[in-house]
């Protein structure tokens, strides 16, 4: 079964540090550029960042820039999103994305809630 599952979501204060993951099952990652994108009721969908697998390239939004860095890992076929120096309005869900031509996959999303 093809299926992204991301975790490590969960309340910090402000100012803190999460690290979330992104896993993925039936496929590989190997020709994907994986993206991590968050959504907030009242912003809506926002992408967070991404990473070109195959060339370790990224992106990231001028509102995460310095703070968050997106990692791959090989042998665990997993992208991981480090998150530093975490505010309020980072609160969102987060959600793993994974495209290719022809192929798009979405995770359930892991929350995370900054408040102190």
């Amino acid at each position: 079964q093809v299926k992204l599952v991301e975790s490590g979501g969960g309340l910090v204060q402000p100012g803190g540090s999460l690290t979330l993951s992104c896993q993925a099952f039936g496929f590989n990652f190997s020709n994907y550029v994986v993206s991590w994108y968050r959504q907030d009721p009242d912003k809506g969908r926002e992408m967070v960042t991404y990473i070109d697998y195959s060339s370790g390239s990224t992106y990231y939004a001028d509102s995460v820039k310095g703070r968050f860095t997106i990692s791959r890992d090989n042998d665990k076929n997993a992208v991981f999103l480090q998150m530093n120096n975490l505010k309020p309005e980072d609160t969102a869900l987060y959600l793993c994305n994974a495209y290719e031509t022809y192929k798009d996959f979405w995770g359930q999303g892991t929350q995370v809630t900054v408040s102190s």
